[in-house]
């Protein structure tokens, strides 16, 4: 069994370091970074529905393993539509244009580089995903429908964070104001927190006492959390709204939690 997940890791960082790389070639090609987070998206899914329906000693999939295929093909059909959608209006993300600016004439190495690492990252993501789908149980448990629940709750309450902020800003009258409507009045990322909290369903499908690998499942969330709070996501979103909004950002950085929904502070 140990040669099974040996194995399943190393084809799952080669496919997605493949991906990763396409991912840059088209973001050289094309000068819009942005095309970047919609490729991830779809590799990750890709990847993901792929290693849970791995065959378990030559059987069909079970129940189990099409449901976890199933539950992050959904998510990453929603966010990588969502992202492409949002792509296609502009003409570079400004979260990596910042980093190629200070990259200077190494930026095309230093985003492949940048690239391969967040294939890197991703690799725990996915393997959580693997292990979550092997429980050694071929009929669905009550925790299988909790799981579930708990990956629609974060995509459903992401769609109302990203809806809000579209309709906020759609509104010529917010022009250069800070979105604090609705999920965002309690939280500056509510959808980054509903795309982590949707993570938390592969512990709760694969966590055991009888499945040592079930702790492999945590992986997700803390690494998800990882790369959300402290990566890619929230410092250099951040660093963009300050230069772009200024005092008003700071104003609401003062106010507003900065992950965890949480009561606005007067």
């Amino acid at each position: 069994m140990t040669l099974t997940y040996l194995a399943a890791l190393v084809l799952i960082a080669a496919s997605l370091s493949i991906l990763m790389a396409g991912a840059w070639v088209f973001q050289q090609r094309t000068g819009n970074s942005g095309w970047v987070d919609t490729i991830w998206t779809f590799s990750l899914g890709l990847v993901g529905a792929g290693a849970a329906l791995w065959p378990i000693a030559g059987a069909a999939p079970n129940a189990r393993q099409w449901l976890v295929a199933a539950l992050v093909a959904i998510w990453s059909l929603r966010l990588g539509i969502h992202i492409a959608i949002r792509t296609a209006g502009i003409s570079d993300d400004p979260r990596y244009a910042s980093f190629a600016k200070e990259w200077g004439l190494n930026a095309p190495r230093r985003m492949f580089i940048f690239l391969q690492n967040q294939a890197l990252g991703t690799i725990p993501l996915v393997f959580a995903i693997f292990v979550a789908a092997r429980f050694p149980s071929d009929a669905l448990r009550p925790q299988d429908f909790v799981g579930a629940l708990i990956l629609f709750i974060g995509i459903a309450g992401e769609a109302l964070a990203d809806a809000q902020l579209k309709r906020f800003r759609e509104d010529p009258a917010n022009k250069g104001r800070v979105c604090d409507a609705g999920l965002w009045r309690w939280s500056r990322h509510p959808n980054y927190f509903f795309e982590w909290f949707g993570w938390l369903a592969y512990p709760v499908i694969g966590l055991s006492v009888d499945y040592p690998w079930g702790l492999a499942t945590l992986l997700a969330p803390i690494f998800m959390y990882w790369i959300l709070v402290h990566v890619t996501g929230i410092p250099p979103l951040e660093e963009q709204m300050l230069r772009s909004r200024g005092e008003r950002y700071r104003d609401y950085q003062l106010r507003t939690s900065r992950f965890f929904p949480l009561p606005p502070q007067a």
